[in-house]
């Protein structure tokens, strides 16, 4: 089958003919359907995150947005069958350990990093494997569009639960966003959707207007205007709730200083080569402030039934965020854009084969 590998980090990726999987008893085997581009492949493809061991091995195969249609089933498997079309989580749980066991898949003790691990080959490839299907196949409602569903397992499922579940957006709150790629646009459009007024922050005026038509009531331009006045201004005060979406230090640090007393604080965005994962905060503010953060890495399965509901009910559009729809031989084009933050929204990989 034909899937993109990781040779060498930094170079591109080479497009390839691969052995196609088979399925564990316990596992399952998908046709992608669809699989969106992110950050985070940028990241595993720069050869970065060696201090939380998400640095992909040369020879693998990256992507880890995927959904898909279920092509062969373990013996094991009893909630998916061949012909269901699936969303597929980026963190594959066991659903033995304490997390898994008290409802936290996504913070499983025992995950595999979807494209990022060793043995957790990624989803740019016609096909791709999924352990413990029980738990990391979770069936698509009828109506739901495959391509719109791609993201949602990495960066729509991670804004969702850090606007829905960690901030607990809603009534009326003052929401801000820093850094508007997908994870940050798709926040805009959910925190909209749970009744917050969003404000979004970035340097680009394609992401701006983009953060507009998804909901956004204002958006700063952090080139033009120093974005912390800003977003204090516009609130009379200092936002409800704040997230960074990015990673880099300043806007980790902007977005904190943008909230007011008894703020709360999501970080989504992880750091850079440069930071190793550490960043300098504000810590005095968060102890005047009486400030709370909050960290969001992707969504439980047992919980994507949440925004399926929304997407049901047209509070949620998955689809508006993303932007344009590539062959497997464009991604290496989408990631080199990536490093100068020139892509807006989300690409998606549609064709698979050569």
């Amino acid at each position: 089958m034909n899937a993109a590998v990781l040779e060498e980090y930094q170079e591109p990726l080479a497009i390839r003919d691969v052995p196609r999987p088979e399925p564990e008893p316990d596992g399952v085997v998908a046709r992608v359907d669809a699989c969106g581009v992110c950050r985070s492949d940028w990241h595993g493809w720069q050869g970065n995150w060696e201090w939380f061991d998400y640095k992909p091995p040369r020879g693998h195969i990256l992507g880890h947005e995927p959904a898909g249609t279920v092509i062969a089933a373990g013996d094991e498997v009893e909630s998916v069958s061949e012909g269901d079309r699936i969303a597929i989580p980026f963190n594959f749980a066991c659903g033995r350990c304490l997390e898994c066991r008290n409802g936290y898949e996504n913070l499983c003790e025992n995950h595999l990093g979807l494209g990022f691990q060793e043995g957790a080959p990624g989803a740019f490839a016609e096909e791709v494997p999924i352990p413990n299907a029980d738990i990391n196949a979770v069936p698509l409602p009828e109506g739901l569009d495959p391509v719109e569903v791609a993201g949602l397992g990495c960066r729509f499922m991670t804004a969702f639960r850090g606007m829905a579940h960690q901030a607990a957006v809603g009534r009326g709150q003052d929401v801000v966003v820093y850094g508007l790629g997908g994870i940050g646009l798709s926040a805009v459009h959910i925190a909209d959707a749970l009744g917050a007024n969003v404000i979004g922050v970035d340097i680009m005026d394609e992401k701006l207007d983009l953060a507009e038509d998804l909901g956004a009531v204002e958006t700063v331009d952090a080139s033009e205007a120093d974005p912390v006045k800003a977003v204090v201004d516009l609130t009379d005060g200092g936002a409800d709730v704040s997230l960074d979406a990015l990673g880099i230090e300043e806007t980790c640090r902007n977005a904190i200083n943008s909230l007011g007393t008894r703020g709360t604080h999501v970080q989504i965005g992880l750091t850079p080569r440069e930071q190793e994962g550490y960043t300098s905060i504000p810590t005095d503010a968060l102890v005047m402030g009486e400030i709370e953060i909050y960290g969001s890495s992707g969504l439980q399965p047992s919980r994507y039934h949440e925004i399926f509901d929304m997407v049901r009910t047209e509070k949620l559009e998955p689809g508006k965020v993303i932007t344009e729809r590539i062959g497997l031989e464009e991604l290496n084009d989408e990631l080199a854009a990536m490093t100068d933050f020139e892509t807006v929204g989300i690409p998606v990989v549609t064709e698979f084969a050569d």
